[in-house]
């Protein structure tokens, strides 16, 4: 039999995902996270310690554990964040009164800044992908070989046009996995996106995009009319077998492409997000529509494109300037 801490552990997922929209890779990092928990506090052959009776001790003892096992700041730091927002629905259900991780500071971390790729090279891979195929030059043809550079090809204007959305709108990789045919505005060039929370906004997309878009609406066509799958008749970007195309698939074709256009460091689809915005704000777009177009919740979020702006710009002057 679960015990009430396994229990409320899984009604806070089911909340996570069914209230929250939590995305599924922060529920599994949750799941986890709150399974070592309870390990923690159950030491063998005893029951597990009573919700209530953890205090912020416990949860001090927790993050030792962790840290005795060699796990980093950052990571601590997440399973610490992790349990804050447990006990905040272990509040709001009445099973204990008080926050015990609140108690608890937070790992300090050092600030990084997150790499942009500039705006010529965003061009440049996604003018590459317009032009015509990107293959990597294979040293013997197999017919395995030949199968995949076929399949690359085809969906060659797929993944175009994924990259070009997300650059062009800023888009979490959650929210366009989880775009439908009815989200988008192709008249007045705008997608409607459901975000964290389940709060909708309403995002511009430029001509590139559109251009994109339009060129794989034939490919999905031949996709669908012959799934190998229970088709994903709903979704703007399906995968080769006609289902909604996963985060970790959008994940590999962004590090794909970029390696084949020779981009030397890893880039991962958030990449195309703070491109996104570094971009605008460069042009001087106004940090709170900024804020607004990525939907975030707190301006101070945003406000570090602007210290990686000021990055950019202090390269340039280092560079350019006679007396730099």
């Amino acid at each position: 039999m679960k015990s009430l801490l396994q229990q409320t552990i899984a009604r806070f997922l089911q909340y996570l995902e069914f209230e929250r929209n939590t995305s599924p890779f922060t529920i599994t990092e949750y799941g986890a996270t709150l399974r070592d928990f309870d390990a923690f506090l159950t030491p063998p052959g005893e029951q597990t310690m009573a919700l209530e009776s953890i205090d912020h001790r416990v949860i001090r003892e927790f993050v030792s554990w962790h840290y005795d096992r060699g796990l980093e700041k950052a990571s601590v730091a997440k399973k610490l964040a992790c349990l804050r927002t447990f006990f905040k629905f272990c509040i709001r259900e009445n099973l204990v009164r008080q926050n015990p991780a609140r108690l608890v500071s937070t790992p300090k971390l050092p600030k990084r800044l997150p790499r942009v790729i500039g705006a010529d090279e965003m061009s440049a891979l996604l003018d590459g992908m317009a032009s015509g195929p990107i293959s990597a030059p294979h040293a013997r043809t197999t017919k395995r070989a030949a199968l995949a550079d076929r399949d690359a090809k085809f969906l060659l204007k797929r993944d175009r046009a994924i990259l070009e959305l997300m650059y062009a709108s800023g888009l979490r990789v959650s929210e366009l996995t989880g775009l439908n045919v009815s989200s988008i505005d192709h008249r007045n060039g705008m997608i409607r996106v459901l975000g964290k929370g389940r709060k909708e906004r309403v995002i511009p997309f430029g001509s590139k995009a559109e251009e994109a878009l339009q060129a794989y609406w034939p490919v999905r066509s031949k996709i669908l009319a012959r799934p190998t799958v229970k088709p994903a008749y709903e979704a703007v970007f399906v995968n080769h077998r006609g289902g909604r195309l996963t985060s970790r698939s959008v994940h590999t074709l962004v590090v794909k492409y970029s390696r084949l256009a020779n981009i030397d460091w890893n880039m991962h689809p958030h990449s195309l997000r703070h491109a996104f915005a570094t971009h605008l704000l460069a042009d001087g777009a106004d940090l709170r529509a900024i804020q607004e177009l990525l939907g975030h919740v707190s301006l101070s979020t945003t406000q570090r494109y602007t210290q990686t702006s000021i990055e950019q710009l202090m390269a340039v002057y280092d560079k350019a300037h006679p007396h730099a």
